[in-house]
């Protein structure tokens, strides 16, 4: 009989995802209820780089208008950034109590509300508040999405999906950088806030057209009492390794993304003498760079597994941070932009699953958030060593400096992550 769990008052059928035996030609199918799953996970984590690139675009205008120093305009991104740490702490422990779905949709709905709340701010203050619990938000999205969208998917594929919502990062930033400079114009930043509310007719959507997965209802039936999420994470030594492993990996995906790509149109615009456009147009092919290379990697990892492939790219990382660090001419730095941006971030397309097969159900969304958060508050520290080391040295020192990091990501892959390739999720 089929297993059978109501939502919003109306019975969802949960034949409609994906169920059935591992290998079974059933539980290969992509059903569309996870196809659903994925839109809303992708749309989720995009919400997450829209907002913080659109951030970057209008902290000029928002310095003037309500005359704010430069540091309260940089504490408007840190705040951001630190709630969506707290947000994600919390809120991936809630979805592994209360549900992948309701708890997604509370956590766009406090982001829509607050982003919109900014609009009306009358200075440092409340605006500061607005953006820190906007962030809160905004933190919980990207480790219940892919929790949501792994457990939708079948095991062939669940590497493949994961990097389809890590995709969502970046065309948000690419929706950001091509409507910001448009509609700022126009609207001003208030109205650019305004645009922010519209998440929540995504999250009203959502709620009323997916249901749990399977594998979340199965677990909230059971009669057995609800463990502690965060203890599941350190369960024994095998499982502590892992997560160790996981925050190295993780940690050193964000200092390396974010210390690269903060300063590198500085380091076009200063050192190589680049027009604003000029450099925009190199730091997009890097950011084009990376999506080819996140959907790359979940093509690679469930055909050939999940170390082979982290080990494929850190060793790549190595090689074309280095490489880049080293070139001179505008249209060697364009390609090997590109390049190097398909191995530094293209991994990202690989955490989800990783933290997806290596943890139980009652812990899943927990360890998403938790583990990424961690290394995205290790790697907030990114920008400043890089900085510190560019003035002292120079930039292509500071990136060269950045190979070192990959090489603790082969150590803790090869010795710290477990290859769980087609495993079924428990």
């Amino acid at each position: 009989m089929p297993a059978v769990f109501k939502t919003n008052g109306t019975e969802a059928d949960m034949n409609s995802s994906t169920v059935g035996t591992a290998g079974s030609p059933r539980s290969e199918q992509v059903s569309g209820y996870a196809w659903k799953a994925l839109a809303g996970s992708a749309i989720g984590y995009a919400m997450d780089g829209f907002d913080l690139l659109i951030l970057g675009f209008m902290l000029p205008a928002i310095t003037a208008g309500l005359q704010l120093t430069s540091g309260q305009g940089g504490a408007l991104v840190t705040w951001t950034l630190i709630g969506a740490v707290a947000g994600g702490l919390i809120f991936g422990a809630l979805a592994d109590r209360f549900g992948r779905v309701r708890v997604l949709t509370w956590t766009i709905l406090l982001f829509a509300i607050f982003t919109g709340m900014c609009a009306f701010a009358r200075g440092f203050w409340d605006l500061l508040a607005y953006r820190t619990i906007a962030g809160i938000g905004l933190g919980g999205e990207f480790g219940i999405g892919m929790a949501l969208a792994a457990e939708a998917w079948p095991a062939s594929k669940r590497a493949r999906v994961s990097s389809y919502v890590a995709l969502g990062w970046q065309a948000g930033v690419l929706l950001a950088a091509l409507l910001t400079p448009l509609l700022l114009l126009h609207i001003g930043w208030r109205g650019m806030f305004l645009v922010g509310v519209l998440p929540a007719l995504v999250a009203w959507v959502m709620r009323n057209r997916l249901h749990e997965p399977e594998v979340f209802v199965r677990r909230a039936k059971s009669p057995e009492k609800q463990p502690n999420a965060f203890r599941l994470l350190v369960a024994d030594g095998r499982t502590a390794r892992t997560s160790l492993g996981i925050v190295i990996l993780c940690s050193v995906q964000n200092f390396g993304y974010y210390g690269i790509m903060i300063w590198l149109p500085t380091f076009l615009s200063k050192q190589m003498g680049f027009s604003l456009t000029k450099s925009g147009v190199w730091t997009a092919a890097t950011v084009v760079g990376m999506m080819a290379g996140i959907w790359v990697f979940g093509q690679l990892a469930d055909r050939i597994g999940r170390k082979p492939t982290f080990l494929l790219y850190q060793i790549g990382a190595v090689v074309m941070v280095i490489a880049y660090a080293h070139l001179s001419t505008p249209a060697a730095m364009l390609w090997a932009g590109a390049l190097m941006g398909v191995f530094v971030n293209g991994m990202v397309g690989g955490y989800g699953t990783l933290m997806s097969e290596g943890y139980p159900t009652a812990a899943r969304a927990t360890a998403q958030n938790v583990l990424w958060n961690l290394g995205r508050a290790v790697g907030g520290f990114g920008p400043v060593v890089v900085g510190s080391l560019a003035s002292r040295y120079s930039f292509p020192f500071a990136i060269a400096l950045l190979a070192g990091l990959y090489g603790l990501d082969m150590i803790a892959t090869l010795f710290l992550i477990p290859e769980l390739k087609g495993a079924e999720l428990e």
